[in-house]
């Protein structure tokens, strides 16, 4: 099962079931296999969600090599996270239309994703240097990253 990422930036996980321990003694028949949720809704954000956007986003082009970040690539990216995240209307198109790189863009982005939650605090902190204003939310960072990465596959 792969992971899901739906319009509103949840992704929808799938959960490895518990395995039943049996006890010395017990008939293994008899011991009752747990059951559960198959799978797991993560929000913006919430523990794991980082990994899952990176692996949601590595299942989109399985045969993408490693993420590379470029200097003009993280620039641009950065310049298209502050957009989204000061547009009245939240829209991603328009702030990809204005870069000239966005697979450059892209590359930086997915690296961001793969350095976990602390690569995504430190681009929000870099941002923020960058462009002015207080440091994006990590949780909405990660969920601005996740939608320019969706509309530029």
């Amino acid at each position: 099962m792969q992971i899901t990422r739906n319009d509103d930036g949840t992704l929808l996980v799938p959960v490895t079931p518990e395995r039943a321990h049996v006890a010395d003694g017990d008939d293994p028949d008899s011991v009752e296999v747990p059951t559960g949720p198959t799978t797991r809704l993560l929000h913006p954000g919430e523990g794991g969600y980082d990994e899952a956007l990176a692996e949601w986003d590595l299942q989109q082009n399985p045969d993408r090599e490693a993420a590379v970040s470029t200097a003009s690539g993280r620039e641009q990216a950065m310049q298209v996270v502050h957009a989204v995240a000061e547009s009245d209307d939240h829209e991603v198109a328009p702030a990809i239309e204005a870069l000239d790189d966005p697979e450059a863009s892209g590359e930086a982005l997915r690296h961001v994703l793969v350095g976990g939650v602390h690569s995504v605090e430190d681009f929000a902190k870099e941002i923020a240097e960058a462009e002015g204003g207080d440091p994006i939310p990590a949780h909405q960072a990660t969920k601005i990253i996740g939608e320019v990465l969706a509309e530029l596959d």
